[in-house]
């Protein structure tokens, strides 16, 4: 029997895929293993690019920071800004959450990239758009990992507490990243035909920073204090902090739900994802 007999057929209907969600379920985890080759060739590709590209390397990693940390110190101290008590020397405190803002943003941004990257790949080449994704999410990673070295140093120069909950703050960690990745692929099929998703981006990004305990610790009081702490970047930042350091949560029923809401965001985001995207490669390609 001839080789190409035995490959399987995919016909392609104008029946919606949600009307069958078991096949749909297991053709999405079929891709996402069989994606895992190709997002590892994707993740090396990007990463060799992003620092074979520039002078300074990964130095680059440790400069927004290290610039966050020396600006909010000194308006601080000039009391240009009135940022209160923090359970950590302050600009330990600044640079490791601006490690872990960044990680964040990071995640969102990532699907979005990938696929306005991949826009020729796509409308030409049929493949697992799961290994896009994931390849993403392995460069956040990686990323975050250069990022330790700067909060390694951070332990040692501001002798900062270290209990046994540090080994817990990973799972901290990647429930932060779920949640950026989750709302990145809600955007990525609209960031692929609309600039205007990435530019405002940018500005939202900005409003949210000041709306998330990265320079300054929960408000207990005030007209914004609700709005930080129903933000559900908040308990996710502050409890890998707090894991990291100190080892008392001060929120976690806040963390589990905000957890809760990343895992079902990133598989309602992933079948959006699934849905979609054949449909704006479709536009793409007319």
């Amino acid at each position: 029997m001839p080789r190409s007999s035995r490959l399987p057929i995919v016909v392609y209907t104008p029946e919606s895929k949600l009307k069958h969600p078991g096949r749909l379920i297991r053709d999405m985890w079929r891709d996402l293993l069989a994606s895992r080759e190709l997002a590892w060739r994707l993740m090396i590709r990007d990463i060799s690019a992003q620092y074979r590209q520039s002078f300074l390397g990964i130095f680059w990693a440790f400069v927004p920071p290290l610039i966050m940390a020396v600006g909010f110190t000194y308006a601080s101290n000039a009391q240009i800004i009135n940022i209160g008590q923090t359970d950590l020397p302050y600009p330990a405190y600044v640079m490791l959450s601006t490690v872990l803002w960044q990680t964040f943003v990071e995640a969102l941004n990532g699907p979005i990239q990938a696929v306005n990257m991949a826009k020729p790949m796509l409308a030409k080449i049929n493949f697992p758009r799961e290994a896009l994704i994931l390849g993403k999410v392995g460069e956040v990673f990686f990323n975050f990992g250069i990022k330790l070295i700067l909060v390694a140093i951070l332990f040692i120069l501001f002798r900062m507490p270290m209990t046994a909950a540090v080994i817990l703050a990973p799972v901290a960690l990647i429930h932060l990243v779920l949640l950026g990745t989750a709302i990145g692929l809600f955007l990525s099929p609209l960031g692929v035909l609309y600039q205007d998703v990435s530019r405002g981006l940018v500005v939202a990004m900005g409003v949210w920073f000041f709306l998330t305990p990265v320079v300054y610790p929960v408000p207990t009081e005030g007209s914004l204090s609700w709005l930080v702490r129903f933000n559900p970047v908040t308990p996710l930042l502050v409890t890998a902090r707090e894991l990291a350091t100190t080892g008392v949560v001060t929120n976690p029923i806040g963390f589990w739900l905000a957890s809760g809401l990343a895992l079902i965001g990133l598989c309602a985001a992933w079948i959006v994802y699934r849905l979609t995207m054949p449909i704006i490669i479709e536009r793409m390609s007319a």
